[in-house]
C-alpha cells in the first residue's frame, strides 16, 4: 500500500469508485481508494439501478445526462460490462400539475439537446402493451432511460481507475483521519497509514462515522427501502424485446423490467428509519426482513396501472438501507471549516448521478471549482442548525413524499422552526407566512385579517399572489418595512482590514468612512462567486453584507486569504438584525424617528451613518434592494423588537406596513436587480452580468484575479436581460427555457415575478449574446408551453434610478 497519495477516497461503493476514476481522468494518478469490506458493500449492491436524465433542476439534468452517456463509453474503455439496458422510460401524468412538470422538463430537454418528448397513447401502448393508460393526461418518453448492473458499473469505474494507476484496497477500514499543520492529512488503517493532500469521504452508509473522525457532523440518516421482483410474466417472455420503464409518480411507485418479470419499488408513507445513531460497522451485504405490508397501497396502484403485476407471483423482495440528507439531495463539496476534506454523501438516485458527481468532484478537487454551479447540492447549504431532530423530520417528509412535485416557491413545514429571531411571534400574529432561509424563519408575505395563512402550492398563481401584490403597491405608493435580518453580516476590523478586503474582493474598497461599494467575489474560473456591499465604518473598520444562505459557502473564500496580523473578521449574522424601510415616503417617516439629517445632500445614496432611530442605535445604509428610496437599518438583536415596533407604528400612520420577501422578489425584478444564486453564479462572467465595471484590475492582486484576466477580454457568451412575458395565470419562477420564435434554443430564466407596480409579468435571465438583444421577440416556456415575450431595453421601474437617489 502506498504511503503517500494526492487523494485518498474512503468508500468503495458506486460514488467512491466514480470519484476515483474521474480523478485519474483529470491526471491525478497517485490516488488510493480504501474500502472497509468488499466493493459495493452497503447500499450500492442492492440498488434498483434505474437511470434517467430529466430533473427539475437544470444542472442536475445536465449531470444526469452526462452519466447516462458515460456507461457505454466506460464499457468500451475498460472491457467491463455495465449491464446497460436502455429500452427507454415512459413518464405518466395523471394530474394537471404533473403535466405542467413534464412539459417544462420537455422544454428544458429541447433547450439542452436532450432526448425527451411527448408520445401519443397509441405510441405508448405499442412501447409498453402491459400498461393501462386510462386516466393519463400526458405521456413523455425518454429513449435513453433504463437501468444498469450495480456491481458491473462499480467494477468498471474501479477498472478504469486502476488502468490509470490508482490503487484500490478492499478489506481496509479507515480508523482515523488526522489533519496536519500544513493542511494535509494522515489516513490510518490496520495495514498502515497514508499521507495525503486530500481526503474524500464517499463512505455511503458510514459517511457519518467517517466524518466524525475529522470532527465533522453530517446531517444524514438511513431508512429502509423496498422493491420486489415478480416471477416470469408470460407476455414479457413472448415479446422478444425489452420493455421501457414506467415512471408513474402520481401513483407513487416505479416499475421496470427485470429478467422476464417486473421490478416494482415504492417510497411508502409509513417509512421506517434504520441505524438512527450510527451505522453498524459489521454491516455489509445484509438485507432486512421483508415488510411488503408497508408498501401495499403503492403496490395496489401499480397493479391497477399494470395488471400483470397482480397476476404474477413475487420472486424476491429486496429491503435494504439508503442514507438521506434533509432535502434528499447530495451533501457535496469541501467542508468549509477544514482544508482539503471533500464529501460526496447522501446520494439517492446514484446510478443516474454517479458519473456527473464523480466528474464534478474531481474538477472541484483538482481544478478548484466545478464547471457547473452546484450550490443547491453544496453541503454548505446546511449549518450546525441542521441537527438530528431537523434531519429526521425532513428525511421522513422527503421519503414519504419522494414523488411529490416540488413546486416553485414551496415551503415545507417539516422540522421547523429551527431558528427564530425576537420579532417572529409578532410577525406571525400580524398574519406572517414564513419560509426557511439557512435555518432562519423569515416572513414571505402577510395575510390580512380573514385571509388564510396557509399558502397553496402549484405552478400557477397561488393564494399569496394577491397579498403580495398588495404589499408591492403599498411600498411603491407609500412605504413598507422589510425584515432583512437573514442577510449575512460581517465586521472586519484592524490595521489590515482594508488591505485584506482589497485582496479578497474585486472592487476597490471605499476610502472614506461612511461610503459603501458593491463588489463581486471572483471564482476560480473567473465567474461571480458572490456579491457584497462593503461599508467603511472607520479608518480600520468595515461592515460587509452578503447572501445569508451562502454564508458557509463564502467562508471557503474568506479562509483562502490570510488575515493580516492584528485584524479580525467576525460574522455578525446572529448578533445583528435589520430592516429595510423603503418607498416614496421612507424619508419622511424615518425623519420622524431620528434627529439625523436624511436629506440627499447630507445622506446621499450609497452612504452610511451610525444614527439613533426611536432610541435604538443603528447602522443606517442608504441602499435598497427594492429599487426605491430607502434605508437599511441594522441593530443589535436585543433591540430588534423595539426598532420594529417603532418602524411599524410610523409607517402605518401613513398607510404603510410590513412587506415580505415574495414582494421583495417582485420589487427587485421590476428594477432589474440580480441576486446571488440566481443571476449571479460562478458559471457567469462579470461582463455577462454587468459587473465588469466593478472589477478593478489596476488596484493590485485580489483573489482569483488571474482567472478573471484570462477571460476579461473574451466576448460575453450569454447576456443577462429582462423579459416581459404575455401570460395570464402563471409567472416564470426560474429555470424556464427561452427560445427564438422559430424554436431555436436561446437561454433560460433565472428569476421571475409579476411586476405589480408596472402591470406586467417579468423575468430576468440569460440569452446567447450574439443571437438576441433588446427589442427582440422570444418565447418563454411557462408551464412548458411557449409564451410570447420581448427583451426589454431597460427595467420598467425607474430605469434612471431617480427614485433610488432622490
Amino acid at each position: 500500500m502506498r504511503t503517500h497519495a494526492q487523494a485518498v477516497v474512503i468508500g468503495g461503493g458506486l460514488i467512491g469508485c466514480s470519484i476515483l476514476y474521474h480523478l485519474t481522468k483529470l491526471g491525478w494518478t497517485d490516488v488510493v481508494l480504501l474500502e472497509r469490506d468488499e466493493l459495493t458493500s452497503g447500499s450500492t449492491w442492492h440498488a434498483a439501478a434505474n437511470i434517467h436524465g430529466l430533473h427539475d433542476s437544470t444542472n442536475i439534468s445536465r449531470l444526469q445526462h452526462y452519466t447516462m452517456g458515460l456507461y457505454k463509453e466506460l464499457e468500451k474503455e475498460t472491457g467491463q460490462s455495465c449491464g446497460v439496458f436502455q429500452p427507454g422510460s415512459l413518464y405518466l401524468a395523471q394530474t394537471e400539475a404533473r403535466e405542467h412538470q413534464l412539459r417544462l422538463q420537455e422544454a428544458k430537454a429541447r433547450r439542452y439537446g436532450m432526448n425527451f418528448y411527448e408520445v401519443t397513447r397509441d405510441e405508448a401502448e405499442r412501447l409498453h402493451p402491459l400498461v393501462d393508460f386510462n386516466g393519463i393526461r400526458c405521456i413523455m418518453f425518454e429513449p435513453e432511460g433504463g437501468n444498469v448492473d450495480p456491481s458491473g458499473v462499480t467494477a468498471a469505474y474501479a477498472a478504469g481507475a486502476r488502468q490509470r494507476g490508482a490503487e484500490i484496497h478492499r478489506f481496509t477500514p479507515v480508523t482515523a483521519t488526522n489533519q496536519q499543520g500544513d493542511g494535509s492529512w494522515v489516513v490510518r488503517t490496520p495495514k498502515g497509514e497514508i499521507k495525503t493532500q486530500w481526503v474524500v469521504n464517499a463512505a455511503g452508509l458510514w459517511a457519518r462515522e467517517v466524518a466524525a473522525m475529522a470532527g465533522v457532523t453530517l446531517p444524514l440518516i438511513p431508512t429502509e427501502h423496498q422493491y420486489f421482483v415478480t416471477e416470469t410474466i408470460p407476455a414479457i417472455a413472448e415479446m422478444g424485446h425489452r420493455l421501457p420503464s414506467v415512471a408513474d409518480r402520481d401513483g407513487e411507485y416505479y416499475l421496470r423490467q427485470e429478467g422476464l418479470g417486473l421490478l416494482v419499488g415504492a417510497y411508502e408513507r409509513r417509512m421506517k428509519f434504520w441505524a438512527e445513531d450510527s451505522t453498524p460497522l459489521d454491516f455489509g451485504h445484509e438485507l432486512f426482513a421483508d415488510d411488503l405490508e408497508r408498501i401495499e397501497e403503492n403496490m395496489m396502484r401499480a397493479i391497477e396501472r399494470v395488471p400483470a403485476v397482480g397476476e404474477t407471483g413475487i420472486k424476491r423482495v429486496i429491503n435494504g438501507p439508503m442514507i438521506w440528507s434533509p432535502d434528499s439531495a447530495a451533501l457535496f463539496g469541501p467542508v468549509p471549516e477544514l482544508s482539503n476534506y471533500f464529501c460526496c454523501n447522501g446520494i439517492i438516485p446514484g446510478f443516474s448521478q454517479s458519473g456527473g458527481l464523480g466528474r464534478l468532484s474531481a474538477e472541484w478537487i483538482v481544478e478548484g471549482e466545478p464547471t457547473l454551479d452546484m450550490f443547491g447540492w453544496d453541503l454548505a447549504r446546511f449549518g450546525s442548525w441542521a441537527d438530528k431532530a431537523f434531519t429526521k423530520a425532513r428525511v421522513q417528509d422527503q421519503y414519504a413524499h419522494r414523488f411529490k412535485i416540488h413546486f416553485p416557491n414551496e415551503e415545507r413545514a417539516a422540522g421547523r422552526p429551527v431558528r427564530t429571531r425576537p420579532v417572529h411571534a409578532m410577525q406571525k400574529a400580524m398574519g406572517g407566512v414564513f419560509g426557511l432561509n439557512y435555518g432562519w424563519e423569515h416572513p414571505l408575505w402577510y395575510a390580512a385579517e380573514g385571509e388564510p395563512t396557509e399558502e397553496t402550492i402549484g405552478f400557477k398563481r397561488q393564494n399569496w399572489w394577491g397579498p403580495v401584490g398588495r404589499e408591492v403597491k403599498m411600498l411603491r405608493e407609500r412605504v413598507g418595512v422589510i425584515d432583512i435580518s437573514n442577510y449575512a453580516k460581517y465586521r472586519v476590523k484592524g490595521p489590515g482590514a482594508e488591505s485584506w478586503l482589497n485582496a479578497l474582493l474585486a472592487n476597490r474598497m471605499p476610502t472614506a468612512a461612511g461610503r459603501s461599494c458593491l463588489s463581486p467575489l471572483i471564482g476560480v474560473r473567473g465567474g461571480i462567486a458572490g456579491d457584497f456591499t462593503v461599508t467603511r465604518l472607520a479608518e480600520h473598520e468595515f461592515m460587509v453584507i452578503g447572501s445569508g444562505m451562502a454564508e458557509r459557502y463564502h467562508s471557503r473564500f474568506f479562509r483562502a486569504v490570510p488575515l493580516p496580523e492584528g485584524t479580525t473578521f467576525t460574522s455578525q449574522t446572529e448578533a445583528l438584525c435589520g430592516f429595510n424601510i423603503a418607498g416614496p415616503l421612507a424619508r419622511d417617516v424615518l425623519a420622524g424617528l431620528t434627529d439625523a439629517d436624511l436629506s440627499t445632500k447630507a445622506f446621499p445614496f450609497m452612504r452610511s451613518q451610525e444614527i439613533t432611530v426611536a432610541g435604538v442605535e443603528v447602522l443606517a445604509l442608504r441602499v435598497s434592494f427594492t429599487g426605491d428610496l430607502g434605508w437599511e437599518l441594522h441593530c443589535m438583536v436585543e433591540d430588534q423588537a423595539r426598532l420594529y415596533n417603532a418602524l411599524l407604528a410610523a409607517v402605518r400612520s401613513v398607510g404603510g406596513g410590513p412587506v415580505g420577501s415574495r414582494a421583495l422578489m417582485s420589487l427587485r425584478v421590476e428594477k432589474g436587480y440580480g441576486s446571488w444564486g440566481r443571476e449571479y453564479s460562478p458559471e457567469y462572467w462579470p461582463q455577462e452580468v454587468g459587473f465588469a465595471r466593478l472589477v478593478k484590475l489596476d488596484k493590485g492582486p485580489f483573489l482569483n484575479r488571474d482567472a478573471y484576466v484570462a477571460i476579461a477580454e473574451k466576448p460575453a457568451r450569454d447576456r443577462l436581460v429582462m423579459f416581459a412575458i404575455e401570460v395570464d395565470d402563471a409567472d416564470a419562477t426560474g429555470g424556464e427555457p427561452v427560445f427564438l420564435p422559430d424554436g431555436t434554443p436561446l437561454g433560460n430564466v433565472t428569476s421571475g415575478a409579476y411586476g405589480f407596480s408596472v402591470g406586467r409579468s417579468l423575468a430576468l435571465g440569460y440569452v446567447k449574446a450574439d443571437r438576441a438583444g433588446p427589442g427582440d421577440e422570444v418565447t418563454v416556456a411557462i408551464l412548458g408551453r411557449p409564451h410570447k415575450a420581448v427583451i426589454l431595453h431597460e427595467p420598467p421601474f425607474d430605469p434612471e434610478g431617480r427614485k433610488l437617489r432622490a
